[in-house]
């Protein structure tokens, strides 16, 4: 346990340190490949797929590739029949002496863009997927060297070909290691948007290894000290309070559920600061427990280990701070990350306990496997009461209710302001991991508020189980723009519906990138 606060403290000048990973002059990102092995390099390229009687038709970069080598690469995509259908596609040796493998990737028809329908940018999704898939191909023939076409998207093709690359190595003996990779854009003038890319995959993959770590290895003074190594060099202020400071502050929901494991409680407070220091900040709050049991209403056995993604959110709440910070976004940002581990013991909450919250209202503590709520309300009513922020967004993995109507298809979002829940669902288009917004009607607010005994329960009543959750915290924010994000399907390991670029049966990061995205377009409006 910490015994001292840490504090980094951050100004307009320490904004603009960039952390950023090691960068090549001119020739993206460097990775290790491991001691003696020797570099061969590849090359991905996206193929069109055919209209009508048209042929399919190489992107740019690929039509260099053929004039270089006189129509051979053209010629045998005819003899093998690929059709550039989105994420089919063949790796081709020999073609090229400059490269020991050319993987060619259906990016699916040409010219496409958003779809209303799908509330997607297929354009800029397509990429990604097409990128993933042959930077992934190349990776499992052990090419060191991946250079990338861009396919008019270079931000998108470096999302989709670093996502898909990495892997959680932290556990493997040195000769296990697998082989990460160099990645570089090939022919493409738009440098600046690879690099966005990059730092936005290399994010979400700083939450995918805080999510996927054992829960032995990332307790929650274990995550704060990675919180502090991660944020500390981009000139983010990181505040660590400990047992005594939540004490004193009287956050006693919160403790109701850390004081059933004999691993300490930790705090964090976050704050980016990109414009001027008396601008109201955004406040986000993610839900940061560390390992979900169930307490005494002790979840099944088999899948329990899951749930040492449970603080999944706060990760993703680390991760798009270190992202801003790189991008330098004007715009002021504070995170709250309340850390615990939710276990059952002598200590443990008992189902029916009652806490007085923050604001003074009681709280029945009847499920202590829906513990998020718990944890989450009195440190969101902390950050508001200590802020004064422009608006309020909270991040949890909560019930299963979202996870049951969306799978992994979207993020369940709940708002107070359609302004913000517009935003969202802009952003998420763009970064092609949506939300979808759900009712905050009074129905469920009597569900959760008409007790006899006290004013709130944790559980409610009812099968709507995230609309009950996601009423639960509305009270708790009664006069500021908000908005609930509920990522029980989208943030835990990828079971459903698997995105092509991420890893199966991993934890997936998300929605980083759509955060990332979010707080873009609040500090860049006129931006489009």
């Amino acid at each position: 346990m910490m015994n001292k606060l840490r504090q980094f403290h951050c100004s307009l000048k320490s904004v603009t340190v960039l952390c950023k990973p090691k960068v090549l002059s001119n020739a993206g990102v460097r990775f290790s490949c491991g001691e003696g092995r020797a570099i061969t390099r590849g090359v991905v390229v996206g193929l069109y797929q055919k209209e009508g009687d048209k042929d399919p038709k190489l992107t740019p970069a690929g039509q260099k590739i053929d004039q270089r080598v006189h129509g051979k690469l053209m010629k045998v995509i005819c003899e093998t029949k690929l059709d550039g259908r989105l994420g089919r596609g063949k790796v081709f040796n020999n073609i090229d002496t400059d490269f020991a493998a050319v993987a060619v990737v259906g990016v699916g028809l040409e010219g496409i863009g958003f779809n209303e329908l799908e509330m997607l940018d297929e354009g800029m999704e397509f990429v990604r997927v097409a990128a993933g898939v042959g930077a992934r191909s190349l990776q499992q023939q052990g090419i060191t060297n991946i250079l990338v076409d861009g396919m008019d998207y270079a931000e998108q093709a470096a999302e989709g070909s670093q996502l898909a690359v990495w892997r959680f190595p932290d556990n493997l003996a040195k000769k296990n290691m697998p082989n990460i990779p160099t990645l570089e854009l090939f022919e493409s003038p738009d440098q600046e948007g690879w690099t966005r890319g990059i730092f936005k995959a290399e994010a979400q993959n700083l939450a995918r290894r805080l999510s996927d770590a054992p829960a032995n290895c990332m307790t929650p003074t274990m995550f704060a000290q990675a919180t502090v190594d991660a944020l500390c060099p981009c000139g983010i202020t990181v505040e660590v309070r400990t047992m005594d400071w939540i004490e004193a502050q009287r956050l006693n929901a919160f403790l109701m559920i850390a004081k059933g494991s004999c691993e300490p409680p930790v705090l964090l407070e976050l704050s980016y600061c990109g414009t001027a220091p008396d601008d109201k900040p955004i406040l986000f709050v993610g839900k940061g427990i560390t390992f979900n049991s169930g307490a005494l209403n002790l979840r099944p056995c088999i899948g329990m280990d899951e749930y040492r993604g449970s603080m999944s959110a706060a990760a993703c709440c680390v991760a798009m701070m270190r992202c801003i910070a790189a991008l330098s976004l004007p715009i002021n940002v504070t995170c709250i990350i309340p850390l615990c581990e939710n276990m059952p013991s002598g200590m443990s909450a008992k189902p029916g306990d009652v806490v007085t919250l923050l604001n003074g209202k009681s709280m029945a503590v009847r499920d202590l496997d829906k513990a998020g709520v718990v944890v989450l309300s009195d440190p969101l009513l902390y950050g508001q009461k200590t802020y004064l922020p422009r608006l309020v967004v909270d991040i949890a993995t909560l019930n299963t209710g979202v996870k049951k109507a969306f799978g992994g298809g979207a993020t369940g979002i709940w708002s107070n302001s359609h302004y913000i829940w517009k935003q969202f669902q802009r952003a998420g288009s763009i970064s092609g991991d949506r939300v979808w917004r759900l009712p905050l009607w009074q129905y469920y607010r009597r569900q959760v508020t008409d007790e006899r005994s006290y004013d709130l329960s944790n559980d409610g009543r009812g099968l709507a189980t995230s609309c009950l959750a996601a009423a639960i915290l509305h009270e708790l924010v009664p006069c500021v723009d908000w908005a609930h994000l509920d990522t029980r399907g989208t943030g835990l390991i990828s079971t459903y519906g698997l995105v092509p670029y991420l890893t199966k049966k991993r934890m997936t990061g998300r929605p980083t990138r759509t955060l990332v995205q979010f707080v873009y377009q609040m500090a860049c409006p006129e931006m489009k």
